[in-house]
């Protein structure tokens, strides 16, 4: 890793077991397990344009490169440019980052995932989605470009049909597979859920409307003349919500004390790497900030249990070393510190 964020240059060696990441705040851990999540497509786990991930106050463009299941992946963003990637020494998209490891994470700012809006929810379902198709990023994006332009001639008011007919047939197209993919997601975590002996709160997990109203092109020419008043899209998957119901209780997880909800995250978490195992045969990758910080010393042993059990190689951060007590030689040991503004690893 290369001129990231408040790394100038950090280099690991690693084996397959889970990573134990230490330090003050402030240090660099989140930016390192950041460097990681641009390994997975997308703009990683903090949605960070390229430009935002350089260091400063010299942005030269920042290089993260990685020896995974058996590849070599480089990733490299000049200033004004976008993220590059390569596979095996050759261009690639980063649709393709999915087919070499999939990869789950939880960081803080999820915490208040069941009680903010439902944008947080679909992305979260979506990134779930991804770890069992690969392309479903693709979907998601072609869907939205179209929408963004025909959200466009609703708001400038154009009432010619025939300038709508080839952006709603794209949506239609992009907006099946992502219901699809969704539901084949959902329903994969769901079973793992139900088949998986774990110490965690299980919830029970359903995709609201009004995406169980969308039929495609149909529904997009129906709607239109609604949509002219508010100027804006009003059916597709765009505006599907994820509820979760916690199951011993009968209640919503929005309904559920702080802890309950940062229970049920995390057991989700977990379900969806057994799922992704189960199918795949690959066990993703979990990056988790700060997750034992809010645990008891139960419920940070059974979590450190249950991601070796797995097989999963996570990556944990915490203020101090004592958070990661039980995993001794399971895991690999690693400190930040911050030196002159420079984030390194303590040798």
């Amino acid at each position: 890793m290369y001129s990231f964020r408040s790394h100038r240059r950090t280099a690991l060696d690693l084996d397959a077991r889970p990573v134990a990441i230490h330090g003050p705040n402030g240090a660099g851990k989140t930016n390192l397990i950041e460097a990681v999540s641009m390994l997975s497509p997308g703009r990683g786990l903090r949605r960070a344009a390229a430009d935002e991930l350089m260091r400063r106050p010299d942005p030269i463009g920042w290089r993260v490169a990685a020896e995974v299941a058996g590849h070599e992946i480089g990733l490299r963003a000049e200033p004004g440019q976008s993220r590059a990637v390569r596979i095996d020494g050759k261009a690639a998209p980063q649709a393709a980052l999915g087919t070499i490891v999939p990869m789950l994470w939880l960081v803080p700012s999820m915490d208040r995932l069941w009680i903010e809006g439902a944008e947080g929810r679909r992305r979260f379902l979506d990134r779930m989605t991804l770890s069992f198709v690969p392309d479903h990023g693709e979907a998601v994006l072609t869907y939205e470009k179209a929408m963004r332009e025909r959200n466009r001639l609703l708001r400038d008011q154009v009432r010619d049909p025939t300038w709508y007919g080839a952006l709603e047939r794209q949506m239609a197209e992009a907006g099946v597979r992502i219901i699809a993919n969704r539901y084949q997601a959902l329903n994969a975590v769901s079973r793992a859920q139900a088949q998986g002996a774990t110490a965690f709160p299980v919830s029970d997990l359903d995709i609201t409307e009004p995406e169980e109203v969308f039929f495609g092109t149909d529904a997009l020419a129906d709607s239109r003349r609604r949509d002219l008043m508010a100027g804006r899209t009003l059916v597709g998957p765009h505006r599907a919500d994820l509820a979760a119901i916690y199951r011993a209780k009968g209640v919503p997880a929005a309904q559920c004390s702080t802890g309950e909800q940062k229970a049920l995250l995390i057991s989700l978490i977990l379900a969806n790497a057994r799922a992704v195992r189960d199918a795949t045969g690959r066990v993703p990758v979990l990056l988790l900030d700060e997750v034992a910080a809010h645990l008891d010393a139960a419920r940070r042993a059974a979590l450190y249990d249950e991601i070796c059990a797995l097989g999963a190689q996570a990556w944990m951060t915490g203020t101090s070393a004592d958070l990661f007590a039980g995993l001794e030689d399971r895991a690999q040991a690693i400190e930040i510190q911050e030196v002159d503004g420079v984030s390194e690893v303590a040798r």
